[in-house]
């Protein structure tokens, strides 16, 4: 159902879309260090930019490491099970993450988006739509629920192999 193959192919196409954004960010950051002191003119717009570049650096970011299994984990309790319970534990770990995903990023994130739409609120020195910022947030939560369904579908596979 779910391929290795696509999941390669995402994690390029997301990690590409990190480096291009890490770059704009730091070019839009320079930019703003040398029209500040340089210059003695400050660029109206680069804080704002630079703080929606994070945010969605940050969001991409958490998604794609989830993707890959790198994130932040405590595994004393995953140490000290069998290899059968670990596979186990690491489903269950791996359904939270994508109910987590679901009702907070997708659910939640789409209804933020909604609201700021509705409500015609934008930034202030760039005059974008918040809706387009906050998009990242539901679009994050697809990207965790995909990688969760890969993982927990690659379990199931190691657990009837294990059987």
């Amino acid at each position: 159902m779910f391929s290795l193959e696509s999941k390669s192919k995402l994690d390029s196409v997301i990690s590409s879309l990190l480096v291009v954004l890490m770059a704009l960010m730091v070019i839009n950051v320079t930019w703003q260090v040398v029209s500040r002191y340089v210059f003695q003119d400050p660029s109206s717009f680069t804080d704002e930019l630079a703080r929606y570049m994070l945010i969605w650096v940050g969001m991409l970011g958490a998604a794609f490491v989830a993707g890959k299994k790198e994130h932040l984990a405590i595994d004393i309790l995953l140490t000290s099970l069998s290899p059968k319970g670990q596979l186990k534990l690491m489903v269950l770990i791996d359904i939270c993450v994508l109910v987590f995903a679901l009702t907070v990023m997708l659910i939640g994130g789409s209804n933020l988006v909604y609201i700021t739409f509705i409500l015609g609120q934008k930034s202030a020195a760039l005059q974008i739509p918040l809706a387009y910022v906050y998009g990242i947030i539901p679009f994050s939560g697809l990207l965790v629920i995909y990688y969760q369904a890969v993982a927990i579908s690659q379990s199931f596979q190691s657990i009837k192999t294990a059987e």
